[in-house]
């Protein structure tokens, strides 16, 4: 089987074990396309080079940072307008010939967690996925919940503050505008404008336009001290998105995910200290278990290919 994840600037491609779903074999990467055409051609590209090395791929699984129907087709996509609409599996199948499923990024990140990592242990999980937005996947009673409509766990897009930066989306104030990769880096930008963030500034020339999370968790690694307290204003905004979920799902864990979770102890530490900040979700009891993905950045495409394994 192969399971792809299709993320914002590269593409993950697995080849796994069909037997031992968690057993990677083989992968192969390359920076994502822009146009609708081009993911498809690359995909199929990715799986075919995968393919020559076992001579047949049984199943192919992908999974899109995008808001799915019940076609599986994507109807909004804020970070990846090129694949509305695009019938992306549809695609892939034709032109491969070989069985092939989509669904959300996020959705196929959960279910890696849920057969492979903690969801082992619990029954209902949330993974939150923070890269360039946020995208969230739902474990309620060992079941993946899509939805009504199959769009569901989208929590980047509740606003938290109306007067808010401008999401892509087209709302306002949208968790992922503070609380995903583009939300750091929007938040040193803020310090810098404040005056409280120099060395930061330093770091890029003096143009701001180049600040990015990357540089703001790279220089907080080194002990700068603007640039931790970016990173604190971050984990505050991340904690007050996970307590709100807390308190309408009211899981047993919630897991982190995504392109930042390489932050590690510098994100989670911080995030559990604010979260104590929300009584109303911090005072559960037993009390609500806040971790890392332990799957690293294969997360979606082990998810994609597990789901795809479960449709053939």
């Amino acid at each position: 089987m192969v399971g792809v994840d299709l993320g914002g600037t590269k593409t993950l491609a697995l080849l796994v074990d069909s037997v031992s779903p968690g057993a990677v074999l083989s992968e192969r990467q390359a920076p994502t396309p822009a146009s609708g055409t081009e993911i498809v051609d690359s995909i199929c590209s990715l799986v075919r080079g995968l393919a020559e090395q076992v001579g047949e791929v049984v199943a192919v699984g992908i999974g899109l940072a995008a808001l799915l129907g019940q076609d599986h087709v994507a109807w909004e996509a804020p970070n990846a307008k090129a694949l509305i609409g695009l019938d992306v599996g549809g695609e892939v199948e034709r032109r491969l010939q070989v069985p092939t499923v989509v669904d959300n990024d996020a959705n196929c990140a959960a279910r890696a967690e849920q057969d492979l990592g903690l969801g082992r242990s619990v029954q209902s999980l949330l993974l939150v996925t923070l890269g360039t937005g946020i995208g969230g996947g739902i474990v309620l009673d060992g079941s993946l919940y899509r939805g009504h409509r199959g769009s569901a766990g989208e929590p980047g897009h509740m606003v938290i503050d109306p007067e808010g930066p401008l999401c892509p989306c087209g709302q306002r104030g949208c968790w992922e505008r503070f609380a995903s990769g583009s939300g750091l880096a929007w938040l040193a930008r803020e310090a810098i404008g404040d005056g409280r963030a120099s060395s930061v500034l330093r770091a890029v020339g003096g143009n701001t336009e180049d600040v990015t999370g990357e540089l703001v968790v790279e220089l907080a690694a080194t002990g700068d001290g603007a640039a931790n307290e970016v990173v604190d204003t971050f984990a505050r905004w991340v904690a007050l998105g996970v307590a709100n979920l807390v308190n309408i799902f009211d899981p047993e864990a919630i897991v982190i995910g995504g392109g930042l979770a390489p932050l590690g102890d510098m994100l989670i530490e911080r995030v559990r200290a604010s979260f104590l900040e929300y009584p109303l979700a911090s005072r559960r009891n037993p009390p609500v278990e806040i971790a890392l993905t332990g799957l690293g950045p294969r997360a979606g495409a082990l998810g994609a290919a597990l789901i795809a394994s479960a449709a053939g």
